[in-house]
């Protein structure tokens, strides 16, 4: 099967079941964090494997931050990030390995971080009191319009590029086309809906477009780093989990916090 038919399959399989759990929320939508973030730490941790990642210490991180932000909120969001640490510890003291402290723990708990706290806040966001499915429903379209327009038109007339030392082929163009398309789709998703203003869906728009390019950005820059094209292939033409999510873990918790200071 061919790559592009590849990534057809694929999104035909999962989009009706991740859309369907972003739906029904609560404990589903949290079973499908934890799947998703153990399976996207697990690839960060195997292109990592030079640094030797504590993966059992960041596995509970990423556990117990899901689960504070499910039960507590962000205050517990907070602490189960926290937690990896002393989880890595305990991982590190009964390991036979040797290993160096500073680059395991260090890689751990940027795993944790960014992988367990952008799905943390993800959730937080679908339990938002007022409309929160329908804010989650949004940024997800946002963060797709954005990726899609960017990646066409920067394919169509980019010449200029974007990050030349990170991602050769992200362009200037592509970024200009992907950030207006960010902007678009808040204004039309939540008209009249009474979320927000029609001035306050163009800056989550505009927030959440400058959000996805940064996390788009930031893992290549971590890929380019450990010498990695793609961070897995369980998802076949669309690379691993981690670089389907990369976009969304950081154009999330943007979404949550623009909200906060909004609203």
């Amino acid at each position: 099967m061919s790559p592009f038919w590849s990534r057809i399959a694929v999104t035909a399989v999962l989009l009706p079941i991740v859309l369907g759990l972003v739906w029904v929320g609560g404990w589903w939508l949290f079973g499908l964090a934890v799947v998703g973030g153990l399976l996207a730490l697990h690839e960060l941790y195997g292109m990592a494997r030079a640094l030797r990642p504590i993966v059992i210490g960041g596995y509970a991180g990423l556990v117990l931050t899901l689960l504070g932000a499910q039960l507590g909120g962000p205050e517990w969001l907070l602490l189960g990030i926290l937690a990896t640490l002393p989880a890595a510890l305990l991982s590190f003291f009964v390991s036979s390995a040797r290993q160096s402290a500073v680059a395991g723990f260090s890689i751990t708990l940027l795993g944790v971080a960014w992988v367990g706290g952008g799905l943390a806040l993800l959730l937080l966001l679908r339990d938002l009191p007022v409309d929160g499915r329908l804010l989650l429903f949004t940024t997800m379209l946002t963060v797709f319009a954005d990726d899609t327009a960017a990646f066409f038109v920067g394919r169509a007339i980019g010449r200029h590029r974007l990050a030349p030392a990170i991602s050769p082929g992200k362009s200037w163009e592509g970024f200009v086309a992907g950030t207006l398309a960010a902007v678009v789709v808040p204004f039309f998703a939540l008209y009249e809906q009474d979320v927000l203003t029609t001035g306050e869906s163009l800056v989550l728009g505009l927030v959440i477009g400058l959000a996805a390019t940064l996390g788009d950005l930031f893992e290549s820059a971590v890929k380019r780093d450990l010498g990695v094209k793609d961070s897995g292939s369980l998802l076949a033409g669309h690379g691993g989990v981690l670089d389907r999510l990369d976009s969304l873990l950081w154009a999330g918790p943007a979404a949550y916090v623009a909200l906060l200071a909004l609203t």
